[in-house]
């Protein structure tokens, strides 16, 4: 498993980040019963900086917490048997290592903070929810739906309580 962090603000998240990030995207994918070795790419900057984005690719120019952006489309979510359908290897596993490619996730760092405070618990179990939250959108599940909703809400509290990560 590759996971590439990048820091793009001077946002201080105070506590070792890495190995724990590793462990909740390692959870969600083996939760999810993915059979590939995968690559996250995981970017963290600020409100500006994801203001851009979400403006740029969602046409909403306002900061937002979290953004997803998946290599595949997968129907039904999780369901990585069409990876390897008519060629699609060539586009969805990296030709180096050999990984699935899931995709990108950017968080800002600024919006992980005040919102820890809004719900009371640590930026570290903040930063962890909007990982395991990126990453099941980054294998295909949404929550436009109510049903859709409740499902990313058990799986998140899934993977954060296999973990240990709780609200305080």
């Amino acid at each position: 498993m590759t996971i590439l962090m990048e820091k793009e603000t001077d946002y201080e998240i105070g506590f070792d980040y890495g190995k724990l990030l590793k462990k909740v995207v390692a959870k969600s994918i083996e939760l999810e019963n993915c059979p590939y070795e995968c690559e996250v790419n995981i970017t963290f900057t600020d409100d500006n900086g994801i203001r851009v984005l979400n403006r740029d690719f969602r046409g909403l120019d306002v900061p937002t917490d979290v953004l997803s952006f998946p290599m595949a489309e997968y129907v039904p979510p999780a369901d990585f048997s069409m990876l390897e359908e008519d060629g699609a290897a060539v586009s969805y596993f990296n030709p180096g290592s050999g990984e699935l490619l899931l995709g990108d996730i950017v968080i800002s760092l600024e919006r992980a903070d005040e919102q820890a405070k809004q719900y009371g618990h640590s930026l570290k179990r903040e930063i962890c929810f909007l990982t395991a939250h990126s990453m099941l959108h980054l294998m295909g599940y949404d929550h436009m739906a109510e049903e859709e909703r409740k499902v990313m809400e058990d799986k998140q509290e899934e993977i954060l309580n296999a973990l240990g990560i709780t609200r305080d």
